[in-house]
């Protein structure tokens, strides 16, 4: 089951945490996270799975930044959180979407024990200026029946930035 906007503020705090929360910003079932000020974007014209590619900072301004389309950026939240005896889940809000605006259309189920900011991978459709600390994604919580394990160690736990893929290391196993 999806936890309400009302059951999420019960646990900030304890099993769940969100820096900075702000209460205006919970929904009915979620609450929105706002992007940084800052992309990285993959400087090779063709990816492959089994690189580690190079990657440009770009800094947002206040006055926002142009994004062009069908490229892709990695953003990441503002917002640091942490979660234990739930699963997090993150999605684009409607109203960028709506703008042709995709805010991590993949990749948003989290891990029970997730601790760290989102990567956002985000696309547009067509040109579109963005700004810093916009409300452009949502996390929400499910519960979770059984027994499990935290997610303790890996790619991306407790990072304090925007991380590009580590497909790679996969291939090195």
């Amino acid at each position: 089951m999806i936890l309400s906007g009302k059951e999420i503020l019960k646990h900030i705090g304890k099993e769940i945490q969100i820096e900075p929360f702000d209460e205006n910003r919970l929904n009915p079932n979620s609450y929105n996270l706002s992007l940084a000020n800052e992309l990285l974007v993959y400087e090779d014209e063709v990816l492959d799975m089994k690189k580690d590619h190079a990657v440009r900072k770009i800094v947002i301004p206040e006055e926002g930044l142009l994004l062009e389309p069908h490229k892709l950026y990695l953003g990441r939240t503002n917002e640091f959180t942490k979660t234990e005896g739930f699963v997090p889940m993150l999605e684009g809000r409607s109203s960028t979407g709506r703008l042709g605006l995709f805010i991590h259309v993949t990749a948003g189920f989290g891990d029970v024990g997730f601790a760290g900011y989102w990567t956002l991978e985000i696309f547009c459709v067509q040109p579109i200026r963005i700004y810093p600390n916009v409300e452009v994604c949502q996390i929400y919580y499910h519960d979770i029946h059984g027994e499990y394990d935290c997610y303790q160690s890996g790619k991306y736990q407790n990072n304090k930035g925007i991380q590009s893929s580590m497909l790679y290391k996969d291939f090195l196993k």
